[in-house]
């Protein structure tokens, strides 16, 4: 996108169904390829649960000039306040350099102050130059945090990343059996710490148990919207539950996505994920970790990205070990 100069006179309104095709368009160009499929997807999921999604759009006497889509973040990454994560941003080409981008950053600042979202985060490649440029622009700086990722290796593949090797699992679902012989290492240590399998509505009292012992707050609506998410559409949203000793000690929750800024591989972002604390350092991640690879193969996603407090020592050590590397993305942030 091009830094816009102020000076011309816009019309900023809602985001509508309608713009699908000018905002597919505006993007085609912008990233050199077409991501309809994207697109609709976001617009979407806006009319499905309205209350955490803010996109406007900016006109001129052409029509669409350019569009901003923004999500609520409501506890993801373990964070506290509520956030406002920037998507998608793009202006027409002979409509840049007019201060529509400025505006239409104006028009989500607006709503941003009457939902009391505390701040803005984003993404950008640290090559991309222009965007670096308009993020700055608008006020946001490197936000303290690392974003981390690693491949997701075919289920079968010989040439697997060794942290994460699944077979095919048997049954309707392919679900992988940890019980089965002929493990790797990550593979051993996921089958004797859990079974894992999808989390249900019947998991919710306890899964907010283990996030309450480990955040010291009650994120029960949280965990409940986002496992309605994916048991709504669990192509976008994956959640997951560890089971031992008959007792529920660990979960996961993902969401697949394929677009923000410029992403050229379908990316699952790993943002909650917990581990009752009598159950610490028993391979409890791994294993979450370990049936996420399996049910992303499924679903074609090729890579796990997650976002971590540069200060947590802790979260870090344990994505790293599970094969974890510095993505090419930096983190960004902007209070309200």
């Amino acid at each position: 996108m091009t830094l816009d100069t102020p000076g011309a006179t816009l019309t900023i309104r809602p985001l509508a169904p309608d713009d699908l095709p000018l905002v597919v368009a505006i993007d085609a160009a912008l990233e050199g390829r077409p991501r309809r499929a994207y697109v609709e997807r976001r617009l979407a999921s806006a009319l499905q649960e309205p209350a955490l999604h803010a996109q406007f759009a900016v006109c001129d006497d052409g029509g669409l000039a350019g569009y901003i889509l923004a999500r609520v973040l409501e506890g993801e990454f373990g964070r506290s306040e509520r956030g406002l994560r920037l998507e998608m941003v793009g202006m027409r080409a002979g409509a840049r350099r007019m201060g529509g981008g400025r505006q239409l950053f104006d028009a989500l600042a607006q709503w941003a102050t009457r939902h009391k979202v505390t701040e803005f985060r984003t993404a950008a490649r640290w090559r991309d130059a222009e965007m670096l440029q308009w993020l700055s622009a608008v006020g946001f700086d490197l936000a303290p945090d690392v974003i981390l990722g690693m491949a997701v290796s075919p289920v079968g593949s010989q040439e697997a990343n060794e942290s994460i090797t699944l077979p095919e699992g048997e049954g309707p679902g392919h679900e992988v059996n940890f019980g089965s012989p002929e493990a790797n290492d990550f593979e051993r240590l996921a089958r004797d710490a859990a079974e894992v399998r999808p989390m249900t509505p019947a998991d919710l009292q306890e899964i907010v148990r283990i996030d309450r012992a480990i955040t010291g707050r009650d994120r029960g609506d949280y965990i409940a919207a986002r496992l309605a998410e994916a048991m709504h559409d669990s192509a976008i949203r994956v959640s997951l539950a560890a089971r031992l000793d008959g007792a529920i000690v660990g979960y996961l929750m993902a969401r697949a996505d394929l677009g923000d800024f410029g992403r050229t591989e379908p990316v699952a972002v790993v943002d909650t994920i917990g581990i009752d604390p009598d159950y610490a350092h028993r391979g409890i991640g791994h294993a979450l970790l370990a049936q996420l690879a399996a049910n992303l193969s499924a679903l074609q996603v090729e890579r796990m990205e997650t976002v971590v407090q540069t200060a947590d020592l802790a979260l870090l050590g344990f994505f790293q070990d599970a094969g974890f590397t510095p993505s090419q993305r930096l983190s960004f942030v902007r209070k309200v």
